[in-house]
């Protein structure tokens, strides 16, 4: 039975404060507010409760404090008809768990209102946010933000990286300093029946490896395009507008890459049926030219080396065995298999063997329906829509987890699988990747899944010396100098991390990367006046002891 705790000052028996009723509560207590202000900062760590204003406005009030008003790791958080204002910290900060706000308006003065890191789960509906230099960042989680405007802020709406997979439905994004929308680091935003409007630059932008899908979507009055996706971005644009927007309207860097259904026609680039050498050599010193991975790097290759020589046997009348593109990647977060299985399909278009090689990245949620029946359903509509290209099912041992027998939905999306691989054997192919322990026991949950998934590539995690690497190219390729110093105290500092059951590999990388930056930018606040471009580009040692501490 759910246990309800009352907050209310002037009331016997009831919390006076609503941190005290928080320290007191149960797991999955709801705890109750009288209206009125209450200002005060909660830290609810690892823990699963509902706050929720009991009558009339209830407003948590922490604009004078430097700390977040609301901050959780784990856990599950709850909000409902609450009012949060913030000062120079977040409204809202989730480190992992999961967070639902219904009905509350957020605000802020300085960085972003609401913060989510993950892995973490979110859902946000009939929501204000305003103020502050973003409204949502949303990085390493999955979120579904609905009926909800975000406007008034410094910087961007929205911020949906790290491999983020958000859903914005009906919001809308106003009178945001830069952009309404910005997907980076292999953010997949998918934004339907959205408005976004008033920004300094683009409406809408698509960067830096990431794919998003819109559709009914309006954006006008913008000084940038509407819409942007940068170079190695993929996407869908459908049935959308803009209005007062610079041109071009839609710009795109690679218009192979999105496919377009709206006012704007985008020419795409010419293309052949012939494998490209030069394409194929490029290709291939991309994925040279990532750090650590030897075993992989080797493992591609002898593929596409079997490919182009079966191409030649081919050609010369000579018999061809079957070669199945299909793909397990096994290993720890963080890893590349994600960068690998683009580069992949890359090659496989390249070498004419798919005839697109568009990159699609789905999980769980994108393959389970709500009914029975419905699961399947999904599952061909997400292959269909990957055929031509790479299907890159993420956490796939997630349809299998704790034995089918509870979960008849995640077996319905495996046997729908299966059998759509094997009706399509040549249309596509399907890279299943995840923890290499669970992938075995994703594999046992079909018979067919062995023999359609032939080929296993492992990826190992990165050493201490390989990530100090990665972080020392995130810095350069952000346009920064590294303190020569810092080497070594990056090195320990992994070797120490790299033993924990949740270390995330480049993941942790760049997460000690956005500390160093955010250790600088603390350091530089406080001088007089502004920095030099030298202090600018330079991360101190200082700042790198501030990350790894």
């Amino acid at each position: 039975m759910t246990r309800t705790l009352l907050v209310a000052p002037d009331r016997p028996g009831a919390y006076p404060t609503i941190g005290a009723a928080v320290l007191d509560a149960p797991d999955n207590a709801v705890i109750s507010i009288a209206p009125g202000v209450y200002r005060e900062v909660i830290d609810l760590a690892d823990r699963s409760v509902t706050l929720t204003a009991d009558t009339g406005d209830v407003v948590i009030d922490a604009t004078s404090a430097q700390a977040p008003v609301l901050r959780t790791a784990g856990g599950r958080l709850v909000l409902r008809d609450l009012t949060i204002r913030a000062g120079d910290a977040p409204a809202v900060e989730l480190h992992g768990g999961a967070l639902r706000a219904e009905r509350c308006a957020l605000s802020g003065r300085f960085g972003p209102v609401v913060l989510v890191t993950g892995p973490a789960e979110v859902s946000v509906s009939h929501c204000k946010v305003d103020g502050g230099e973003h409204g949502l960042v949303l990085e390493d989680c999955t979120a579904q933000v609905e009926h909800t405007k975000v406007s008034g802020v410094s910087a961007d709406g929205v911020i949906i990286r790290l491999g983020a997979t958000v859903v914005l439905r009906d919001c809308q994004f106003t009178d945001c300093g830069r952009r309404g929308i910005y997907a980076y680091q292999y953010g997949r935003p998918t934004i339907e029946s959205c408005e976004v409007s008033g920004t300094s630059e683009a409406g809408v932008l698509i960067a830096y490896d990431s794919s998003a899908m819109l559709s009914h979507t309006l954006i006008r009055d913008t000084a940038g395009p509407a819409v942007v996706f940068g170079r190695r971005c993929h996407g869908e644009v459908v049935s959308c507008r803009w209005e007062n927007t610079a041109e071009p309207a839609l710009d795109l860097a690679e218009p192979e890459l999105v496919s377009v259904t709206a006012a704007v026609q985008v020419e795409p680039r010419a293309t052949t049926n012939e494998p490209a050498a030069a394409d194929v050599e490029s290709l291939l010193a991309e994925l040279d030219a990532m750090v650590g991975l030897a075993g992989v790097k080797d493992e591609v290759r002898s593929l596409i080396d079997e490919i182009q020589v079966n191409e030649w046997r081919r050609k010369a009348g000579l018999p061809v065995g079957s070669l199945s593109h299909h793909l397990v990647f096994a290993g720890g977060p963080g890893t590349g298999k994600t960068t690998v299985a683009r580069i992949y399909g890359k090659l496989l278009a390249a070498l004419g063997v798919l005839p697109k090689g568009q990159f699609s990245e789905v999980a769980r949620r994108d393959l389970v329906g709500q009914y029975q029946g419905h699961t399947a359903e999904k599952t061909s509509v997400v292959f269909q829509d990957a055929t031509g290209g790479v299907l890159f099912i993420d956490e796939a041992y997630a349809l299998s987890r704790a034995g089918a027998e509870s979960d008849s939905f995640g077996q319905e999306a495996i046997d729908a699988l299966v059998k759509l691989m094997e009706d399509h054997r040549d249309e596509a192919a399907v890279i299943v990747a995840g923890y290499s322990h669970e992938m075995q026991q994703f594999l046992d949950a079909n018979p067919g899944l062995a023999s359609r998934f032939t080929k296993t590539i492992d990826f190992e995690n990165y050493s201490p010396d390989e990530l100090t690497l990665i972080v020392q190219r995130m810095v350069a390729a952000n346009e920064y100098d590294l303190d020569a110093r810092a080497a070594p105290i990056l090195q320990q500092h992994f070797a120490a991390v790299s033993q924990a059951a949740n270390f995330g590999n480049a993941r942790d990388a760049r997460r000690l990367f956005d500390r160093a930056r955010k250790a600088q930018s603390q350091r530089l606040r406080r001088l007089d006046g502004m920095p030099a471009i030298s202090d600018l580009r330079t991360l101190q040692l200082a700042d790198v002891a501030a990350a790894v501490s």
